[in-house]
């Protein structure tokens, strides 16, 4: 069965304000298991089964419809395996297909992908659904040392491949950019992370989500015990976010799924959070918060 699904506004390119609903689907492992990701907690030990994720996703939408109040569609349907929607060991072509029909309703489709895995699957699925699609993608950082450390065998030459195919294809890119990676100097994070925002928007990224590197999968602890890795906390990402609000072609927001596990005071912590929530959706500069106890702004 599908693992959660969230309701949420999330602003799009242009001010528009759409309602998505994300679902996480169950299937294959990422075969790439990178070093930071923690994702794999909610995947399968072997292939997806051959029509799991249609049945998921048509569990989730008929409950939602279920308890929808206003009988309105969302605009947005995203779809988060823990994988990559266009490896068939994660997404049969039976579940492409039925994903496909389920789809139907909503006026644009997220899924997610690494750059090595996008191409005539991609612009299949793109012309198997009457919406627009969009493909998340993973850059995480663009610090050299950094990235070459992640496990996760892209290089930016790679990526911008991707970037430009989807471009060239009608097809949206949204990027996922990491705070705190590993092998990325304490003091350099902020910088190394807007620096990668600002290159994911130069090839064409209509949304770039800030995501804090989230401990617990054992690796960050080791590399945290060797020094090579410390844990971001909420007000680097409020720098971050902040700072990338500049580059206005593409929305930027601040990946709050844990956001309490992030280091921060507990006296001011809630009301940056709600600040973080705000800009998210509104893509407006906010005052920063100024608290007594911490004497952080």
């Amino acid at each position: 069965m599908a693992h959660g699904s969230v309701l949420e506004d999330e602003r799009r390119p242009g001010g528009k304000v759409e309602r998505a609903l994300t679902v996480f689907l169950t299937g294959a492992e990422c075969p790439f298991t990178c070093s930071f990701c923690d994702l794999w907690q909610w995947t399968l030990d072997g292939p997806t089964p051959p029509g799991a994720l249609t049945r998921q996703l048509e569990s989730v939408l008929e409950a939602r419809d279920g308890q929808a109040r206003d009988g309105q569609t969302p605009d947005r349907l995203k779809l988060y395996n823990a994988s990559n929607f266009f490896d068939q060991r994660a997404v049969p072509s039976e579940d492409v297909l039925g994903i496909a029909k389920l789809a139907a309703p909503f006026a644009a489709i997220t899924v997610e992908s690494h750059a090595n895995t996008i191409g005539a699957k991609t612009l299949e699925f793109a012309r198997q659904i009457p919406g627009q699609l969009e493909v998340a993608v993973g850059l995480e950082t663009i610090h050299p040392a950094a990235a070459a450390q992640l496990n996760k065998r892209l290089d930016l030459a790679r990526f911008d491949t991707a970037a430009r195919f989807l471009s060239d294809n009608g097809i949206d890119l949204r990027v996922f950019v990491l705070l705190g990676a590993p092998y990325v100097p304490v003091d350099e994070t902020v910088g190394w992370t807007v620096r990668a925002v600002e290159y994911a928007v130069e090839r064409g990224a209509s949304v770039v989500s800030i995501i804090p590197v989230r401990g617990g999968n054992g690796e960050m602890e080791r590399l945290q015990g060797l020094g090579h890795f410390t844990p971001p906390t909420l007000l680097q990402l409020e720098e971050s976010l902040d700072l990338s609000l500049q580059f206005t072609k593409a929305v930027v927001t601040a990946d709050l799924w844990d956001v309490d596990r992030l280091p921060a005071c507990e006296h001011c912590r809630a009301e940056r959070v709600e600040r973080l929530r705000r800009v998210n959706v509104s893509g407006r500069s906010e005052s920063r918060v100024s608290c007594g106890s911490c004497g952080a702004e």
